[in-house]
């Protein structure tokens, strides 16, 4: 929660825009950052609300909520003490943060939570500052006749203050936290030097429940949280700071790990100064408690109303800024508003007004302070959240003076999503709905704004970079049964023949990685790079329309062997070894032809395993039958065609087809080969049924043509195997003696594939 520190010096500043301020403004050290935060976490949940906390969840309860409370904000503490040191901080406070920090559509996302955290905020005080009341209602009551409630303080404050701040302004001191910490100081140090409660004598633990029905400690924490939640308080004083990379983080987190230690020993005070019945019901049991009991009272008031101010100045600040980043999609101009030089967020502080009049109308501490947890859960949540995904981004830009953990500020956004659930999943659920819908919001209406897109970018790339040296270092050998296909496709004609881009798309659907490289032939040079680029970028919408999860690229070089012999030497961008080749060409074209043969040469004696795809006007047909053809000669090819086939069939655009393996060994061979293939595909569990897998007897060539011409004439895909030393003895024509006019793809395997 905010103290009036921040947003006078704000105010003071010129609300949103702080062009003209000086460099270090009013020059400020370490005391103001520390001091709005402790006047703050030392407030009314202190006041009010922890004897009831000791009082249905007992001490070890206590000292729970108080560890997973700190638990969130300090990493949050630590987390916004680093961003402020990233740069220096305008107007808007944490908003102005967060927004300049990871974006505006992240920013509004969360800054309007804030913004709510902060309005209600102003109700939760003013609920609490007309509490401290409450010793003079016995008085009121035998003057006036009348029953009197809270509200009749609460709500005139409210307006009160409102009117103060329509009309004269931001005009406050910043010595004036110099007394409301000293009332603090006075009134703790009256509670400690008091005894317990007449008629209590302490005896050890107590573990009895405060009344039949306990409050849960979800309910309790809920409470209890907004307690912790000040220690920024101070944050927006970054401007004003002598020297901000010291000041914020010394203030902030000495003023958190003060706050913590003093509500551990009010607990333990609490705890053994009266019984759970008196701490669940009386509010304000700490003045029975304390040596004089009037200054809890005076304590509660002087805490309240001083952050009761602080939230007034804040919230229409944030909403101002919010109103100028348009966050909203109506009303924009009316609530980016100001008046004078000052520019004094009026009509923002109006409509804040009505949030906070609404809330103490309905004055009800507990209901309230569980509406701010929720709001501050959200937020932390979500600045913790994103100041990991920054660290883990690692971005150059990203260069704090003061830095934090990682690991603290996952504790932190993990800690505050779990207890949002455990406070009300309904709640929490909405919660995040309204911050989802925002951010989606901002992103249409502000197309060129940085979103969450930027920051996975930066962690994708963290990631990968982790995966592939992770993959490298434990990489397996060729030969096992975890192989999975990492293939190079190189081409020229990827604009115009899409049969090897769908391929390659298919067999990177699931089980394997393809890397696409458009050939653009010629020498190096900046008009040949400018060309590339506008080819990748074409690449990269036929990505995007196909739904094809390759990676693309271009590669310039003289001449189509020399590219090969540059891809082949790329490192796999999965982290894993490139260990495939796959060519293509269309028809009988000589020239393209002899390029296929030369770079299968290479890439083969390489040990790559090559696969040639001819494409024809068949395109594939209707993608239901996939026939896969074996030779005695295809002893090593088996495996890989077998696999390539069950690949392709595992994606969508192939769910209705079917294997066929048709095995061609002369007649004496048949029998033994079969039953050898059919227990390979049972271990394998692949699934071929037997009853496709067909026996076929050929002593020869020509036999083999014409079982090829009549068996898959109705074939949407042939795979078919080949070796180098054929294709080094016959060279094109092993491409171009079969005319089927399908689509063929030829298999070399280089590697020993195992399937088991």
């Amino acid at each position: 929660m905010q103290n009036p520190l921040q947003s006078t010096i704000q105010s003071i500043r010129g609300g949103v825009s702080l062009g003209d301020t000086p460099p270090h403004g009013h020059g400020f050290g370490t005391a103001p950052v520390f001091l709005a935060a402790i006047s703050t976490i030392l407030g009314a949940v202190m006041f009010l609300r922890f004897g009831y906390a000791v009082g249905n969840v007992g001490l070890f309860g206590t000292l729970m909520i108080i560890l997973i409370g700190h638990a969130i904000t300090i990493p949050t503490a630590l987390a916004v003490a680093e961003i402020a040191t990233n740069l220096k901080v305008e107007g808007g406070g944490e908003y102005f943060i967060i927004s300049r920090s990871f974006g505006t559509t992240i920013g509004a996302a969360i800054g309007i939570s804030l913004y709510f955290s902060q309005a209600v905020s102003i109700a939760f005080y003013i609920i609490a500052f007309a509490e401290a009341f409450r010793p003079i209602f016995p008085w009121i009551e035998s003057l006036t006749g009348l029953t009197p409630d809270p509200r009749m303080f609460s709500i005139p404050a409210v307006l009160g203050l409102l009117a103060l701040m329509l009309t004269k302004g931001a005009d406050v001191g910043v010595k004036a936290l110099w007394g409301v910490v000293s009332v603090l100081a006075v009134s703790l140090v009256m509670f400690f030097l008091g005894g317990p409660v007449d008629g209590y004598v302490p005896s050890g633990v107590v573990t009895a429940p405060a009344s039949g029905t306990p409050v849960s400690f979800a309910i309790v924490f809920a409470i209890c949280f907004p307690a912790f939640t000040g220690m920024t308080a101070g944050v927006g004083l970054s401007g004003d700071l002598k020297d901000p990379r010291r000041s914020i983080p010394l203030g902030t987190i000495s003023a958190a790990l003060v706050g913590m230690l003093v509500y551990v020993l009010v607990a333990l005070k609490l705890y053994y100064s009266a019984s759970p019945a008196d701490l669940s019901s009386d509010q304000l049991i700490m003045a029975r408690i304390a040596l004089w009991g009037p200054i809890i009272p005076i304590g509660l008031a002087a805490a309240t109303l001083s952050s009761a101010v602080g939230s007034i100045l804040v919230a229409p600040r944030t909403l101002q800024a919010l109103a100028a980043d348009r966050a909203f999609p109506l009303g924009n101009g009316f609530l980016s508003k100001g008046r004078g030089h000052a520019h004094e967020p009026i009509n923002a502080t109006l409509a804040t007004g009505v949030i906070a009049v609404i809330f103490v109308a309905i004055g009800d501490v507990n209901f309230v302070a569980q509406i701010i947890s929720m709001f501050f859960m959200v937020t932390y949540g979500a600045l913790c959240g994103v100041s990991f995904m920054e660290h883990f981004a690692a971005s150059p830009s990203y260069r704090p003076s003061f830095r934090s953990r990682w690991y603290l500020s996952l504790l932190g956004s993990i800690l505050c999503f779990v207890m949002m659930f455990q406070m009300s999943s309904l709640y929490a659920s909405f919660a995040l709905l309204i911050m989802l819908v925002m951010y989606v919001g901002m992103l249409r209406t502000n197309k060129e704004a940085r979103g969450l897109a930027a920051l996975f970018q930066g962690a994708s790339f963290q990631l990968t970079r982790w995966l592939q040296i992770f993959l490298q270092k434990s990489q397996p050998s060729a030969a096992t049964a975890d192989w999975r296909p990492s293939f190079i496709a190189i081409s020229r004609h990827t604009l115009d023949r899409l049969a090897p881009f769908e391929l390659l798309r298919w067999i990177s659907h699931k089980h394997g990685f393809g890397t696409f490289l458009h050939y653009v032939e010629g020498y190096l040079s900046r008009q040949k790079v400018e060309e590339a680029r506008g080819l990748l970028r074409r690449l990269i919408s036929q990505t995007e329309a196909s739904g094809a999860g390759i990676f693309v690229d271009t590669m310039i070089s003289p001449g189509f062997a020399s590219a090969v012999s540059q891809a082949i030497q790329m490192p796999g961008v999965s982290g894993l070894d490139n260990n495939s080749v796959l060519f293509e060409f269309y028809g009988n074209q000589g020239g393209e032809l002899e390029e296929v043969v030369a770079g299968c040469t290479l890439a083969g004696g390489l040990g790559y395993n090559v696969a040639v795809l001819s494409s024809s006007q068949h395109n594939f047909g209707y993608k239901r039958k996939l026939h896969v053809w074996l030779t005695r000669d295809d002893e090593l090819n088996e495996n890989l065609m077998i696999l390539l086939a069950y690949i392709i069939l595992g994606h969508p655009d192939w769910k209705h087809a079917a294997i066929t393996i048709f095995a061609t060994f002369p007649s004496h061979e048949l029998t033994t080969h079969v039953d050898k293939l059919n227990h390979r595909i049972a271990t394998g569990r692949l699934p071929i049924p037997a009853r496709n897998v067909q026996a076929l007897p050929s002593d020869d060539a020509s036999s083999f043509h014409t079982l090829m011409s009549t068996y898959s004439r109705d074939a949407d895909l042939i795979l078919l195997g080949f070796q180098q030393d054929v294709l080094k003895n016959k060279g094109t024509q092993l491409f171009t003696e079969l005319d089927l006019g399908k689509d063929i793809l030829f298999v070399n395997a280089n590697q020993a594939i195992t399937i088991s």
